[in-house]
């Protein structure tokens, strides 16, 4: 009896907390209703099958529980029972899965008139690349990922050199206007995912994935990784911004392009070493704008005193950044762990990251 009661209680309790969770969908911003619809399809029938399951098994409890003079008895080969089993268990099951399969058809199938963007993925930051004057993405091949070129944009292709790269970890996108979204990945899994949009799709090293949504709100929207990449992963955020018409051809203006970076490399002092601190996802951990990361902010590092977690503390020179560069775990600053890894780093990149770091004032 007691364990019957239990049972009960386990199911009233779940439906409560369901139905009084203060955990629930985020309010909607794209066009992806049906994904809200496909959800609520499969937590009703799951829910259906949990309590009636739970509600059954305490029901035998009970009833065939064991009796002073009277005994349970099995029985077997019942043919009815068994269709039974079997055809609800196969409209239970279809019913599940022809949800999902439809919306995902349609979720890689995009309008015709659908804009473009390119994600590509890095531990533990994101790219971004849009099609320039030209309406198009320029070809891309992994052998020629470098400092000056994380996104592998070949240089030999005209179609690619009036590609828009995005300065930052921040994209904007018009609303109301479908926008297809192609995925890659430069070193393990990861996952596009903004829970508004309702969307996400995993990025595979080797292959483009792609999906497609049509914002509806405008606003700033987080972007997250979905899928364990490594000791950064949870540091792994950017933003979705959905502008109007004007908003977004300003930001789109103040972009630079990957000829127009190309020919500046070297122009301005520390360019280099910016370019490479974002070929090698440095920004993951460190930010450049004052706020706390994983590691310490790089603004206004350069000249400062840092205490350490030994009790010391150290004027952060030239010596200084250097070794904690090519030796992370040698000295670490107070507040955080020795968790970043060593970089392989040559010399001379070496040298760049520094001059690249003084100059954030």
């Amino acid at each position: 009896m007691a364990l019957a009661l239990v049972l009960v209680l386990i199911v009233v309790g779940a439906l409560e907390f369901h139905y009084m969770s203060p955990w629930w969908l985020t309010p909607i911003a794209s066009n992806w209703q049906q994904m809200d619809d496909a959800l609520m399809l499969t937590f009703a029938i799951t829910g259906v099958a949990f309590v009636v399951i739970n509600l059954f098994v305490a029901y035998a409890v009970v009833t065939f529980r064991h009796r002073d003079g009277v005994r349970a008895a099995a029985t077997h080969g019942s043919a009815r029972l068994e269709w039974w089993l079997v055809g609800v268990t196969t409209v239970g099951i279809v019913a599940l899965l022809a949800p999902g399969l439809s919306v995902y058809a349609k979720l890689i199938d995009p309008p015709p008139d659908a804009m473009v963007f390119e994600v590509l993925g890095q531990q533990w930051q994101w790219h971004y690349r849009l099609p320039g004057k030209d309406g198009k993405l320029g070809s891309t091949d992994m052998r020629f990922i470098g400092n000056a070129n994380p996104y592998g944009i070949n240089p030999a292709d005209p179609g690619g050199q009036d590609d828009v790269l995005v300065d930052g970890q921040e994209v904007h996108i018009l609303i109301g206007r479908p926008v297809r979204v192609l995925l890659r990945a430069q070193d393990v899994l990861h996952d596009f995912y903004v829970p508004e949009f309702r969307t996400r799709m995993n990025m595979v090293p080797g292959m483009v994935t792609s999906f497609w949504f049509t914002p509806s709100r405008l606003g700033r929207f987080e972007v997250m990784c979905a899928q364990l990449c490594g000791i950064g992963h949870f540091n792994m955020r950017s933003y979705v911004v959905v502008d109007d018409e004007p908003a977004y051809r300003a930001w789109l203006a103040a972009q630079p392009t990957f000829a127009a970076l190309t020919s500046a490399a070297g122009a301005e002092p520390g360019q280099q070493g910016r370019l490479l601190a974002q070929a090698r996802g440095c920004a993951a951990c460190h930010s450049v704008d004052g706020n706390p990361g994983v590691g310490p902010s790089w603004k206004g590092l350069f000249g400062k005193n840092e205490a350490m977690n030994d009790g010391a503390t150290v004027r952060v020179d030239e010596a200084y950044l250097r070794e904690s560069i090519t030796n992370p775990a040698a000295r670490v600053v107070k507040g955080y762990q020795p968790i970043m890894p060593v970089q392989p780093f040559q010399p001379a990149e070496v040298a760049q990251l520094v001059e690249y770091i003084k100059t954030i004032k």
